[in-house]
């Protein structure tokens, strides 16, 4: 965070400094500007690399950096009215809609404004990433034999070898395909099993870039409601038979939003009623490796115990690492192996052999184990430090289920309070949130809110994002609620 400031410092106070030299004059050498500035080399060559993106400088391999000419002027804007038309024209005939919402899925990848605490970030804060070991992996592997040719388009096979035992049951590498990222499999596999039009049920709520998934492939999401023990077998039960539903989308470790798991007593239930209706499960095993310090022993992937190839098992390193380091495995048993291999192919060709070296480096290093302790005692601490404050500062959100996995918090307003007002007030008081509307697929039974506490630095700036938020919702919240708030 300290290096990302200074970055930002210098390369405003060299945009300030830049009329005193002429277009094509060369600026003072990096050593200059270490020593004038006092911050080091590596702040020094992203400030230069943020002004040359600007396009204000020029920087030239063993010459240094030089004031950019000065641009000609820019062409008339053209007219493109015209596409207005050809983006619409018959398209309520469309069964694959042409335009996609996105705005579930920004809302997590949105990056607030500098000072903003980040409640509403989908991936660990770069404190709590493996940085230095994932440097390190990839410095390993670029120097790997063939590390920079073509890779099998199934991805290399140690890598697959090690997603499946990590699977585990009679899991096979021959049964894995490597993606980029668990949103690209989850596409590939909702593209696989489902034609356009056709329904797929989902639990309620859900992850909002799996909906965007479903709806942008045309399909009509059903929800099937989740309680603290995960979907409710007997309404899945239901839903397949009032839709012919042949696929079912879960996630059964740590369920996004409301950390739920289920049930020991469900797992079987579910897997029977998807194969008694000749249906699939996609199984996003996403948060595996966020598991918290206090939450004993995990229940196997659903996919372990499924001989019969009921299961599509997503399964990524995303999370555990960095929102770039985009490898995924995508794990099937029989024909439906052939047709994912092929729509990835189609999409992607394959995942970059350098980035598949670099993971296989990763997780095969001392430092891979260290990291996931290391994590997992982070992610509980920061849990408990915001579940504490919420109790405290405000006491009318419901919290319903205390995770013991995962990176965030899933709140439940009172009664009567407009999502849309509150994310609102909360970015003016100074922290983002994520609303709760986009988790649902139809119209949700109240208003909720998701927290992220892996997203920002630390403990301090947990309990600050919670007094502001305090502020937002003694602006917003319905006047009963404000008599919960102690005095």
């Amino acid at each position: 965070m300290q290096e990302r400031s200074s970055v930002t410092d210098l390369a405003e106070r060299l945009r300030q400094e830049l009329d005193r030299y002429s277009p094509g004059g060369k600026l003072p050498s990096s050593r200059a500007l270490v020593d004038r500035f006092r911050v080091s080399p590596v702040t020094v060559s992203r400030a230069l690399a943020q002004l040359a993106a600007e396009g204000l400088v020029v920087t030239r391999p063993g010459a240094g950096a030089f004031r950019a000419r000065t641009r000609t002027a820019a062409a008339a804007a053209g007219d493109t009215s015209w596409q207005e038309v050809a983006l619409s024209a018959d398209g309520a005939a469309d069964l694959v809609p042409r335009s996609v919402d996105a705005s579930g899925v920004l809302v997590s990848l949105a990056a607030p404004a500098p000072g903003v605490v980040e409640f509403n970030g989908g991936y660990l804060h770069p404190i709590l990433q493996p940085e230095r070991a994932m440097s390190a992996a990839l410095a390993r592997a670029g120097r790997r034999p063939g590390a920079w040719g073509r890779p099998p388009t199934e991805g290399l096979p140690e890598l697959r070898e090690w997603f499946a035992r990590n699977i585990g049951g009679a899991v096979t590498a021959a049964e894995v395909l490597i993606t980029a990222g668990g949103q690209s499999a989850l596409t590939t596999a909702l593209r696989a099993l489902a034609p356009p039009g056709a329904p797929v049920l989902v639990e309620s709520p859900t992850y909002p870039g799996m909906l965007a998934i479903a709806r942008s492939a045309g399909l009509r999401p059903v929800p099937v409601p989740v309680d603290a023990d995960g979907v409710k077998p007997a309404l899945l039960a239901d839903a397949f038979r009032a839709t012919g539903a042949r696929v079912f989308v879960c996630q059964p470790l740590f369920q996004n939003p409301t950390g739920a798991v289920l049930a020991p007593e469900r797992r079987g239930e579910v897997l029977r009623i998807a194969r008694e209706a000749g249906a699939f499960v996609v199984e996003d095993d996403f948060v595996r490796r966020l598991v918290h310090e206090d939450a004993g022993p995990l229940p196997r992937p659903l996919a372990a115990d499924d001989p019969d190839g009921v299961v599509v098992h997503v399964s990524s390193l995303t999370k555990a690492t960095s929102p770039s380091f985009r490898v995924s495995a995508l794990a099937a048993r029989g024909p439906v192996l052939e047709r994912l291999r092929a729509i990835q192919i189609v999409d992607t060709f394959f995942v970059p052999r350098p980035l598949q070296e670099a993971a296989l480096e990763l997780v095969g290093s001392p430092a891979w184990p260290r990291h996931l302790r290391t994590i997992s005692a982070q992610l509980k601490a920061r849990r408990d430090t915001m579940t504490t404050a919420l109790r405290l500062d405000l006491p009318e959100l419901a919290l319903p289920h205390i995770p013991s996995g995962g990176y965030h918090l899933w709140l439940r307003l009172p009664d009567g309070t407009d999502e849309t007002a509150l994310t609102a007030a909360a970015l003016r008081a100074g922290v983002a949130i994520t609303p709760g509307r986009p988790y649902f697929s139809a119209e949700p039974p109240a208003g909720h809110l998701r927290l992220s506490f892996a997203a920002v630095a630390g403990a301090g700036e947990i309990a600050e994002g919670v007094r502001r938020l305090r502020t937002a919702c003694d602006e917003v919240l319905p006047a009963k609620s404000a008599r919960l708030r102690p005095a």
